[in-house]
């Protein structure tokens, strides 16, 4: 049973984030799924009741105060989907952990996103404990309980725990007030160059538009460095692969739109979701086709490398196992999936000492050096994170 993040997704934007069929037919998210929210705040109410997503104070009518604006990344919960959500967690500034309370604590995806949670190195966390309306109070009490448990000695340790039923939108005032709190908006540097990870990629033109009236492909992601321009030209990297080679070449191309918390902009800087109108081919970008791509200014992208150094460190056992599998050493010639930012791909371990490995990779990435990199080993027909390398070179 899904543990609501999307039904709370929905109780604070407005917005159903599982979108595509297979997501509505199976109940489980698939893809990642976007949604903004504006927080204000009622200069007359006091304490929690005066936090809201609306321009009006719901409780006393006064004009709120605009505080900012968030977008929220919907990641499945689905043991299975690991790496789609390790996708979304590169572009977390902070996140909120969502725990059923009419479910046994902790299942395996809910260790596992933790993991995941450590693995990026993401340390504002609210957990949310969802669907207490189901549930008698002592149930409830001791559904809470056991979380506080499970959080003991991790990240996540002295994070808010706040119960609320996103179904009947009770305590979405509570929750507003914590991520206010517990996740504030990280300091950028906005006179770097721009780096943006792409979670995304479509095409928006209908079957059966004239050639004419065709518009570029579109990228989605977060900016974590610099601004981003309408007319700016930008590089994408790794790109495509070369035809009938296995090389890759960065794509090139200039932004002909661009959309930040639900509206068009001629500037879109660090933080929240941002739509990028290209001019590239469409087809490119179509069916997701450049995720795991990075976009920056031409020239200034960290090079592509289809070989990894990393600095390692294994967890004691792997992370989704019901059993709690020992993890054993990592060994040459071992195969890996490996997550870096929004990529996902395979490698060959080609040196293994203690922690420290060179992986050879399947498909190339693009990637600065200190970035962190999940790796997940196949066990028992599944593959299970097992650690993380931080990029050396």
């Amino acid at each position: 049973m899904d543990h609501g993040k999307t039904t709370l997704i929905q109780a604070l934007t407005g917005i159903w984030a599982a979108r595509h069929s297979e997501e509505l037919r199976r109940g489980i998210t698939i893809r990642l799924g976007y949604g903004d929210v504006a927080i204000y705040k009622c200069p007359v109410c006091s304490s929690s009741s005066s936090y809201s997503t609306q321009t009006i104070c719901p409780n006393c009518g006064s004009e709120t105060k605009f505080l900012r604006a968030v977008s929220f990344v919907d990641c499945p919960g689905h043991e299975v989907l690991m790496t789609t959500m390790l996708s979304g967690a590169a572009v977390m500034d902070g996140a909120m952990l969502v725990v059923a309370a009419n479910e046994p604590v902790p299942r395996p995806q809910t260790r596992e996103h933790m993991a995941a949670l450590e693995i990026i190195g993401i340390k504002n966390i609210v957990v949310v404990q969802n669907k207490i309306d189901i549930v008698d109070r002592d149930k409830a009490v001791e559904n809470f309980r056991l979380i506080k448990k499970f959080l003991e000695g991790t990240i996540a340790e002295e994070a808010p725990i706040i119960p609320v039923s996103a179904q009947h939108k009770l305590n979405i005032d509570l929750l507003l007030e914590a991520i206010e709190k517990y996740i504030p908006t990280p300091k950028r540097d906005p006179s770097k160059p721009p780096f943006m990870h792409v979670v995304r990629s479509f095409d928006t033109n209908k079957p059966g538009t004239r050639a004419e009236n065709l518009v570029g492909g579109v990228i989605g992601g977060t900016i974590v460095e610099g601004k981003m321009r309408v007319e700016g030209e930008v590089e994408i990297r790794p790109g495509m692969r070369k035809t009938g080679k296995q090389d890759y070449e960065s794509l090139f191309t200039r932004i002909a739109s661009l959309h930040a918390g639900g509206r068009k902009v001629e500037e879109a800087s660090c933080g929240g979701l941002v739509g990028v109108g290209t001019k590239l081919d469409p087809a490119l970008t179509k069916a997701d086709g450049l995720i795991g791509n990075v976009v920056g200014e031409v020239g200034r992208l960290p090079e592509t490398s289809k070989t990894l150094t990393l600095g390692a460190s294994l967890f004691e056992h792997a992370v989704g196992t019901a059993e709690l599998t020992k993890v054993e050493n990592i060994m040459k010639g071992e195969v890996m999936v490996l997550n870096v930012g929004t990529a996902v791909t395979a490698g060959t371990v080609t040196v293994a000492r203690k922690n420290f490995l060179e992986i050879e990779l399947k498909k190339p990435v693009c990637a600065k050096i200190g970035s962190r990199v999940a790796l997940s080993r196949r066990i028992a027909g599944k593959w299970r994170l097992i650690g993380y390398g931080t990029l050396k070179s």
